[in-house]
């Protein structure tokens, strides 16, 4: 963790949430502001599309990406996970305007966005590397799927109302066999998504580690578990007369998987890199968002 540096910033990338008009004139008073300190300001394509007054210039996110120093994601964890994939790749930090239900990564409300502003570009923030992983689809030896999550990566049953037969390896070593709707397979930023409801554990963002989560096993001694994010994890489906999904941040979806294929989970090479209120803690954030203080 690291104290973010302000003076850095020459091009912001704004980038609102998928098909929501209402995140228009927000990012039109955001755009105006940061164009008002000097800054360069590029919208996302599919965001400039809700914004009534004509922007600056707008690029595809990929394309935007490459050209940014800060992205600022105005709707919710969803949007952020959908634009995360591509702004770690290329090293661009992000930070996040609420506008969603609970945002454990969007924790900036819009009512205090240009206080915070302020304090960004003053460096009165810091840098959160959040770990993603990284994750293959293998059949016969060959990779039919892959990608990179923020979250989770979940093997599931599908539309079936069956359970699933699956093993688990952990560098190779076998752990289980077992049956039940699926598993989850979380990064400690995930752990407090999908893998929470599960009954899964809460890890801290900086703990080197990824959680296990099944997904109401059969077997009630079937309990979530931390290994180091160094390890590879396999997921195999062991029996023929089923299939299986995986999904990515619930948002990339691989062909159905068939007898004895295999999902390689790793940590991916790359970090989100997140920018927070350097005087937010992660369980300042728990408490609000959890009723802890309640």
């Amino acid at each position: 963790m690291t104290r973010y540096n302000g003076s850095e910033i020459k091009t912001t990338g704004l980038i609102g949430k998928f098909r929501d008009p209402s995140v228009g004139h927000v990012l039109e008073k955001l755009s105006a502001n940061l164009r008002k300190r000097g800054l360069r300001v590029l919208f996302d394509q599919e965001t400039a599309a809700h914004v009534q007054n004509p922007v600056p210039e707008a690029l595809p996110l990929e394309k935007l990406a490459a050209e940014i120093d800060l992205a600022i994601v105005v709707g919710g964890d969803g949007t952020i996970l959908h634009v995360a994939r591509t702004l770690a790749e290329h090293d661009v930090p992000l930070v996040g305007v609420n506008l969603g239900r609970l945002g454990f990564l969007a924790d900036i409300p819009p009512d205090e966005l240009f206080e915070h502003i302020d304090d960004l570009l003053g460096g009165k923030y810091r840098i959160e590397p959040r770990a993603m992983l990284s994750a293959e689809l293998i059949r016969d030896g060959e990779v039919i799927g892959s990608g990179t999550a923020l979250n989770d990566v979940v093997i599931y049953k599908g539309d079936i109302s069956r359970l699933i037969d699956i093993e688990t390896w952990i560098d190779d070593q076998f752990v289980n066999h077992s049956r039940g709707d699926g598993v989850i397979v979380a990064t400690p930023t995930g752990s407090t998504a999908y893998a929470l409801s599960a009954g899964g554990p809460i890890l801290h963002p900086e703990l080197p580690a990824m959680a296990l989560v099944p997904v109401c096993p059969h077997t009630l001694s079937n309990r979530p578990i931390v290994v180091r994010d160094q390890s590879a994890i396999r997921i195999v489906l062991a029996r023929s007369s089923q299939q299986a999904q995986t999904t990515l941040d619930g948002q990339i979806c691989f062909p159905p998987m068939q007898l004895n294929d295999a999902v390689v989970v790793r940590r991916s090479k790359h970090d989100m890199k997140l920018i927070r209120p350097y005087e937010h803690t992660q369980y300042d954030v728990l408490r609000a968002k959890l009723n802890w203080a309640q």
